[in-house]
């Protein structure tokens, strides 16, 4: 009898081990498609093999946390607990929860990361808001939704080649107390609540219990833009920062050694000045790189150089775009000139033409748009056909397609391409001026090249920008072409006086330009030759004076 008892309990005990495995095994996302997992290394990403792999990414917002700003929202609009509320008014709490949860199928599928992998990106970041996968409230409750979303997006990325880097937008009780993190009440409660750490920690353990045997996931970006200075929520809580990115990182690791963690500075996520250390073996630093000077400006990155020769680990932009082709072009071509990896934000928005895909506005959106500034509810039927109407524009196949924009980020062909992007590899490289005492005013602040400012309009910021150039000064440009081939080719120029004349040199091939007046003209250069890959331009001044504005390659 003690026999049959005790083989009883044995079976049950394996029974117990079984579906304990199987019940461990649902919470575990395989990988669809077997890229290689990476790892840092120095100042790198590789993988097993040692190859170096470099991130030109795109991030997925207002998918799992709409923006206000991306749906032509004001204040009363301008974060997701707001627009949800919003959207409940004006159609009813039932269609609302129908609306959104089309909505948040619609807006990034499929279709979206085929098409990012076709356009030549290889990795997302997906802005999380932990309200999609965690109830607020005294006791949360772990909830389906944002779970199935990240599952079906990691699916995707690994059947098309794209890596994802897990970014936690939004964390429970906002880390910025701005509407960028969903902040309930304006304040970082994150920090202001052990609580909502706590829960934090338990959110970011369930993800890498979750993917922790998949190498499509790259990264997990532990928190998105923490604690403002302009606030004075930097100066109370930064302290607690560096302490709480290591909590999370213990814990990660508890179920997950492999996968990299990278964290982000204060102030929207660029003063690293609590960084002292590398703090696991396998992680990284961040910041979000934003020209929002005007004139244009190409920000100084040193100080994250130099940084990242102290912490002696990668450095990556988690963020960048917002602007126009010519800071696209001069920013990513500014990081891979420093080996720095960039994700470019937004993949798309509404009625925009500075990122890669623009959203239709529907019909009767103002209406809409005018009750988020607190002027009158449109009806229900108005509202409803509205929402209905964006429901469909923000599918991939229904959105307008900016080549132009892809092509500045990429810096390829068909491109116009700027003067004041000559290239980051310096003097007797990159360019080539008498002076080199005198820095320029303009754009690239801290080199000689002289950047000009042609046109202001102070109420639109919008500049447009121009070099000029002396008698035997140069500058150098890169273009990529995908294969060889012909391209018709224009500059646009002026001369400070007659005579002048210039050199167009493309890989070797000489052509002579003379300018034949004073003002701005467009000069046609016919069709060159590009070879597949990279291309090397020089602009070289033979006599006078001239100002150089963009080369146009078609």
């Amino acid at each position: 009898m003690k026999k049959l008892l005790l083989f009883s309990l044995l079976i049950l005990f394996a029974a117990a081990l079984v579906f304990n495995s199987c019940a461990e095994k649902k919470e575990t996302v395989p990988a669809t498609q077997t890229l290689p997992w990476l790892h840092t290394q120095g100042h790198n990403f590789v993988d097993d093999a040692g190859n170096k792999v470099f991130f030109r990414g795109v991030g997925l917002g207002n998918w799992m946390l709409p923006e206000g700003y991306m749906w032509k929202f004001g204040k009363n609009g301008d974060r997701p607990r707001k627009i949800e509320q919003l959207v409940s008014d004006m159609i009813g709490p039932e269609k609302a929860a129908k609306f959104w949860k089309t909505y948040h199928q619609n807006y990034i599928a499929e279709a979206d990361i085929k098409q990012i992998a076709e356009l030549g990106f290889n990795s997302v970041r997906p802005a999380l808001n932990s309200r999609l996968f965690l109830t607020e409230g005294e006791n949360p409750e772990f909830v389906d939704e944002g779970f199935h979303l990240l599952d079906s997006l990691v699916s995707w990325c690994g059947k098309y080649g794209l890596y994802v880097i897990i970014d936690m937008h939004g964390a429970p009780g906002g880390q910025t107390g701005a509407n960028i993190d969903d902040s309930a009440d304006n304040q970082p409660e994150l920090f202001m609540d052990k609580k909502n750490q706590d829960w934090l920690v338990k959110l970011w353990v369930k993800i890498a219990k979750r993917y922790k045997d998949n190498p499509t996931v790259a990264a997990y970006d532990l928190l998105n833009e923490p604690l403002p200075e302009n606030t004075g929520a930097a100066e109370k809580y930064k302290a607690q920062l560096v302490p709480l990115y290591k909590r999370i990182t213990k814990a990660i690791r508890k179920v997950d050694q492999k996968h990299m963690i990278t964290v982000e500075g204060y102030n929207w996520a660029n003063n690293w000045s609590e960084f002292t250390e590398k703090f696991d073996d396998n992680m990284f630093f961040q910041f979000h790189y934003y020209c929002w000077n005007r004139p244009d400006h190409l920000n100084s990155i040193q100080k994250f150089l130099d940084k990242r020769k102290e912490l002696d680990a990668p450095v990556w932009v988690g963020e960048t775009g917002e602007q126009g082709k010519a800071i696209y072009w001069g920013t990513t071509q500014y990081f891979e000139a420093n080996n720095i990896g960039w994700s470019f934000w937004p993949w798309k928005k509404m009625d925009t033409e500075n990122t890669p895909y623009s959203i239709n506005k529907p019909e009767n959106w103002d209406l809409i748009s005018a009750y988020s500034r607190g002027e009158e509810k449109p009806s229900a039927e108005v509202a409803q056909k509205a929402l209905d109407g964006l429901l469909q524009n923000i599918k991939l196949a229904n959105c307008v397609y900016f080549p132009d924009v892809v092509n500045s980020i990429f810096r390829r062909i068909p491109v116009k391409i700027e003067a004041e992007n000559y290239g980051h590899e310096g003097y007797n490289v990159s360019y080539f001026v008498k002076d080199t005492t005198q820095q320029s005013k303009y754009y690239r602040t801290n080199e000689p090249v002289p950047v000009e400012v042609m046109d202001w309009d102070k109420t639109q910021r919008v500049s447009q920008q121009c070099i000029r150039l002396n008698q035997d000064e140069w500058t150098a440009y890169t273009v990529k072409s995908a294969e060889d081939g012909n391209h018709p080719v224009s500059i646009r120029v002026e001369a400070e006086q007659l005579p002048a004349s210039f050199t167009v040199t493309l890989n070797g091939v000489a052509k002579e330009i003379a300018v034949q007046q004073t003002d701005w003209n467009e000069i046609d250069l016919g069709e060159l030759s590009f070879r597949k890959g990279e291309n090397q331009i020089r602009l070289k001044v033979d006599q006078g004076i001239v100002r150089f504005d963009w080369m146009d390659v078609r």
